[in-house]
């Protein structure tokens, strides 16, 4: 069976995490699920600004991924994650013994800055990185990185909403895994209005998220078939 681990942002597990796995469950996804929250029981900006622990929870994560990977070879892990989870996301990845990989990693409003390299994460991703952004995430990550940080510490507006920018030490054969999706008026009827927890609804992890992860199917758009992002990282949309 397929294994998929979501890490929720700096509020920790909620309502949200539940909604949007329970919404990717019902669209069919017959593997496990696994919501990790890895706040320690320290949620909001306490989980924020703790750098070296989440750095020691991100390893956690990669220890996790191997115990699957080792118990059950043939099956394939995906990960998802929101906010600030995205950060552990991207570390655990990095921690993972070359001969780890998952199939997909999908990551929703990335409290991450946007030049952070990926390649070291991209290395373990056999299909690929799906980033959902929205210029709209105002708020959080616009004004709050700005004056907070980002999960990795950097006072910016977060790839979430500007998107991720490849850096010139990145490997440019990695970051064809690379898939920006940016916000699209189409996903009002899955209830995602374009702020920082609008993909995290029961109906876009069922209509989007599920065929996105699985069968890499792209969303419905109402935009033209190349969408370019602010950074200049787009997608190609099915005709």
């Amino acid at each position: 069976k397929p294994y998929l681990m979501h890490l929720p942002g700096i509020a920790g597990s909620r309502y949200i995490d539940h909604s949007v796995t329970r919404g990717i469950e019902e669209a069919g996804f017959d593997g496990d699920i696994e919501i990790y929250d890895w706040t320690e029981n320290d949620p909001g900006v306490g989980a924020l600004l703790a750098l070296d622990r989440n750095h020691k929870e991100a390893q956690l994560i990669a220890e996790k991924l191997v115990k699957h990977h080792t118990a059950e070879p043939g099956s394939k892990m995906y990960l998802l994650a929101h906010s600030g989870g995205c950060g552990l996301a991207i570390w655990a990845l990095e921690d993972l013994p070359a001969d780890v990989k998952i199939q997909n990693l999908v990551m929703m409003s990335p409290a991450v800055s946007p030049g952070y390299d990926l390649t070291a994460a991209l290395k373990h991703i056999n299909g690929h990185l799906y980033v959902f952004s929205s210029l709209a995430d105002l708020f959080v990550l616009g004004t709050g990185t700005r004056l907070l940080g980002t999960i990795d510490g950097v006072k910016t507006d977060a790839a979430g909403r500007v998107g991720f920018t490849k850096p010139p030490s990145g490997d440019a054969a990695q970051y064809a895994k690379f898939v920006a999706i940016p916000y699209d008026i189409a996903w009002f009827k899955y209830h995602d209005f374009g702020d920082h927890i609008g993909g995290m609804t029961r109906s876009f992890g069922k209509n989007v998220l599920e065929p996105l992860i699985l069968k890499n199917t792209m969303p419905p758009t109402s935009m033209p078939t190349t969408v370019e992002t602010p950074t200049g990282l787009g997608r190609e949309l099915p005709r």
